[in-house]
């Protein structure tokens, strides 16, 4: 039972009501006449020193009354039973003082936990012909005798029983209790609390743990709660009949207070479950606070230089950081994340670096499999976050909680999710409360904010897409993890390539690794990731990516890229050769060159290189016979693929002026300034291909 001094009589009891001048010594303080038998021993004592003992020589006399607040004890003290504060005597408040207690024992338990004269709450075992036996807890059972009974009992009822004897050989004495009003009070053997981080010091001992339950996954045996308690996050094994939900009321989200045999068992810490309990109250909120602060200071990102000089990146740190931290909380509070990530050599590094990072935090927190409850990654082929994607990460989203009572994931997107495209799929995440970031260079509209908890973006600093997502993700990756830097180091370059930056900064990074890849090398794995892409489809390609990114063996690295490269500038030879031939050219008065080409009837399909690819190679074959500016078109029934160079292009905006412009024709997409697709209704393919064809004409070059 916690006390305090009472604030307001400072512990004294009571409380200055007045203060009047003494009428013994007229406010003198001195002693007059006095009759020296009526006084006490101190009061004598004045008197002689010539002091008044009626003031003690103060002059005056004070009128006091108890305390009401204390009730005149001088302290505050705790309810035992309601937690609630009061003065007086004893342990507990007046309105519980009036109810009887009935405790009921928890079935750590044992006999020595027990007081004779308390009453508790008991279920009735077995009925014989000279008494009851009732169970006060899993361990402990009682008898009360059949002279005691007054009415009828059955096997299973709840029933209050006052102890009247515990007998030298264990033997418990019981007599039944009917009682009007009374208080729960719930009796708990204390075990020492831990902290998760120093259960691998408490192997083979029985300790306790308080922390937030934020799995349950029901097996063949027992039931398997992970919790977390700030420090980490611990399973707990709790069994009550094999495939049966042990605790069945305990949910995902409670707090709660377990306690149990910390073992090790696959080389991860295990509590074996004796009892647990849902928090409550004060109780509940106290650690519920303590787990926020543990893991808002963990999750702050690492401080780190970035790898090259880039006054963008500088201006992009604070959100970088943001993301960081975000991503980090996730990973510390066993929260399961998605990565998504564009289908292309950029997008891949730039989830990989995020992916290297996380994963072994994960496993730091978690055990060695954690990895596969709490982390997945996907790519998106289209070049936003589209309905599909969702639909996709909802449903396994939503399974996971069902079946594991697992939280809902943080999505984490990257050269994805700046544009209005994305803007139906965020939707659909915040109707659920998901919480997503972004890491993107493609052409923002400010519309996305309003639905993400970070956002990174060049364009939001004076920056453009020549700062790829690869770039960018290389150091937030730094941020959540610096033990990563040197694995990883080379990804960056990789995706300048990969996406054929010429800024500035992919110079810088790929000057970084030139000591260990030459810059032929380095397009060759970008090469290999974009034609494993078209053939891994809606798969992650884990295992694989790591091979291609030379983050496994060096020998299969070679090996793999040198044939992925093969095939993939073979099937390139072979869609050019069909291609080229059916290209049209005209220039236009503006001095761009404009380069048409009917993919639908004029590239083979369903086949690497797709439509994207097959436009990008056809641009920079032409790019590489001419210095004008060139704009190359590539399309399909419903679809046109745009690449450019030297032309004032700015492809958002074109799109957003065809739709206004075009009724009917259903005109969506985007992607970069120079480099994007625009999607339409295919009966009005002739009428956008014409004003697109116009709009290019307009453009200033040069």
């Amino acid at each position: 039972m916690s006390m305090a001094v009472c604030e307001r009589c400072g512990g004294k009891g009571f409380v200055l009501i007045e203060e009047k001048k003494c009428t013994a010594c007229k406010g003198t303080g001195k002693a007059k006449s006095i009759n020296l038998s009526g006084l006490s021993e101190q009061q004598l004592k004045l008197a002689l020193a010539g002091s008044c003992p009626t003031c003690n020589g103060t002059g005056a006399t004070q009128v006091t009354e108890k305390c009401s607040e204390c009730n005149g004890c001088g302290e505050i003290k705790e309810c035992r039973v309601c937690g609630s504060r009061f003065g007086g005597d004893g342990d507990l408040c007046q309105s519980c003082a009036e109810n009887q207690s009935v405790g009921i024992l928890s079935n750590l338990c044992d006999v020595s936990d027990l007081r004779t004269g308390e009453v508790y709450e008991g279920s009735v075992n077995g009925v014989v012909d000279f008494g009851v036996f009732v169970d006060l807890n899993k361990k402990i059972r009682g008898l009360v005798h059949s002279s005691n009974i007054s009415s009828e009992v059955g096997v299973g009822d709840t029933i209050h029983v006052r102890v009247k004897n515990i007998k030298p050989n264990g033997n418990i004495e019981l007599i039944p209790e009917k009682l009007k009003k009374y208080q729960i009070v719930e009796i708990e053997k204390d075990f020492p609390v831990y902290p998760s981080s120093d259960l691998s010091k408490c192997i083979g001992k029985t300790v306790s743990i308080k922390g937030r339950v934020i799995q349950i996954k029901q097996t063949s045996g027992p039931t398997i709660f992970t919790v977390l308690d700030g420090t980490g996050a611990t399973i707990c094994a709790a069994f009550d009949r094999a495939g049966e939900r042990a605790y069945p009321k305990i949910e995902a989200d409670a707090i709660a207070k377990v306690i149990g045999a910390v073992s090790l068992r696959n080389r991860e810490i295990q509590i074996e479950v004796a009892d647990m309990r849902q928090m409550l109250g004060s109780e509940a909120a106290e650690v519920h606070d303590r787990i926020e602060d543990a893991l808002d200071a963990a999750s702050e990102p690492q401080e780190i230089d970035f790898m090259i000089e880039s006054e963008v990146l500088k201006a992009l740190k604070g959100n970088m950081r943001t993301v960081a931290k975000r991503i980090r909380r996730a990973v510390f509070a066993s929260q399961p994340i998605l990565l998504r990530h564009h289908a292309d050599a950029d997008g891949m590094t730039a989830a990989v670096a995020i992916e290297k990072a996380i994963l072994p935090l994960i496993r730091d927190v978690g055990g060695a499999d954690a990895e596969y409850h709490y982390y997945r990654r996907s790519p998106s082929k289209a070049p936003f976050y589209e309905m599909v994607d969702i639909t996709r990460d909802l449903c396994f989203a939503l399974e996971d909680q069902e079946r594991h009572g697992q939280n809902l994931p943080l999505i984490v997107i990257v050269d994805n999710g700046s544009t209005e495209e994305d803007v139906p799929a965020f939707k659909h995440a915040a109707v659920y409360g998901i919480d997503i970031v972004v890491a993107d260079h493609h052409h923002p509209d400010e519309i996305v904010d309003q639905y993400l908890c970070g956002h990174v973006n060049p364009y939001h600093v004076g920056g453009d897409f020549g700062i790829t997502a690869g770039m960018l993700c290389f150091e937030i990756a730094r941020m959540i993890n610096p033990d990563v830097t040197e694995e990883i180091k080379h990804l960056p370059a990789v995706a300048a390539l990969g996406d054929r930056s010429e800024a500035d900064e992919a110079k810088k990074y790929i000057d970084l690794v030139s000591d260990q890849y030459s810059r032929s090398d380095l397009s060759d794995i970008a090469l290999a990731l974009d034609y494993e892409a078209f053939w891994l489809r809606f798969q992650s390609g884990r295992g694989l990516l790591d091979d291609i990114l030379n983050l496994g063996k060096i020998d299969r690295h070679r090996m793999l890229v040198k044939l992925l490269c093969e095939q993939a500038r073979a099937a390139i030879a072979d869609q050019l050769q069909a291609a080229m031939p059916h290209l049209r050219t005209q220039k236009l008065q503006n001095g761009v060159s404009l380069n048409v080409i009917d993919l639908e009837h004029f590239a083979q399909k369903f086949t690497f290189p797709p439509p994207g690819k097959t436009s990008g190679e056809i641009h920079d074959r032409i790019c590489q016979k001419t210095s004008d500016p060139v704009v190359t078109l590539g399309y399909g029934p419903d679809f046109v693929v745009i690449r450019s160079r030297g032309a004032g292009m700015n492809i958002p905006r074109m799109v957003r002026e065809l739709h206004d412009e075009l009724t009917g024709a259903g005109v969506n997409g985007g992607g970069h300034l120079v480099v994007g697709s625009i999607k339409f209704v295919e009966g009005m393919r002739t009428e956008v291909l014409q004003r697109l064809a116009e709009m290019i004409g307009e453009l200033e070059t040069g």
